[in-house]
């Protein structure tokens, strides 16, 4: 099978079910920077400072697949006829049990923190940054087509604690080298 079909050179995609859209289609926005996201949390995953979350990051980059795929379905009639895996209402309290057990070794959070202070760690916060947007496309998407709400919802909730997540993990990867974050402190009274 060849990988290039020719068929997106006019500037529209297939869906799920065989629909052609603009590639401009909030639906396409929305899957393809899951696919993004998913292509940064394996470069994520790769690097040593990870390697205990390797398996965690790996399960999350499945249940990134399974949410493009019902973002690349049109309607509930299309995720039951392509037998889609269901999305994982657990990984919400998954997400927030992990941030809980990492964020008990972490000293409170009182200021805005900057990326950076290790390779890894500015890693994680990139990550968080692509999650945001994805959260805001799919958000966008909804907006546009609130008939998909009920069916989508849930993978703005995975999202937005995924980020968080990310968030976490940044800072554990600080503490974990031993690197202080670098606090933000506005500065008063200069223009």
């Amino acid at each position: 099978m060849k990988i290039y079909t020719k068929t997106g050179d006019t500037g529209n995609s297939s869906l799920l079910g065989g629909s052609r859209v603009s590639k401009a289609d909030p639906r396409l926005e929305a899957y393809g920077t899951l696919d993004e996201l998913n292509a940064w949390m394996g470069l994520l995953k790769e690097q040593d400072a990870f390697r205990e979350h390797s398996a965690f990051l790996g399960e999350i980059q499945e249940e990134l697949f399974t949410m493009g795929s019902h973002l690349a379905a049109e309607d509930e009639v299309q995720v039951e006829t392509w037998k889609l895996p269901a999305l994982n209402g657990l990984l919400v309290g998954r997400l927030e049990a992990e941030m809980d057990r990492m964020d008990a070794g972490l000293e409170p959070l009182r200021n805005f923190i900057l990326s950076g202070g290790h390779p890894a760690s500015a890693m994680a916060q990139v990550v968080r940054t692509v999650c945001r947007r994805a959260e805001r496309s799919i958000v966008s998407l909804l907006v546009a087509k609130p008939d998909q709400a009920p069916r989508l919802e849930p993978v703005v909730v995975i999202l937005n604690r995924l980020s968080d997540y990310f968030f976490v993990l940044a800072r554990e990867i600080l503490r974990s080298k031993g690197v202080e974050a670098h606090v933000w402190i506005p500065r008063t009274g200069q223009h």
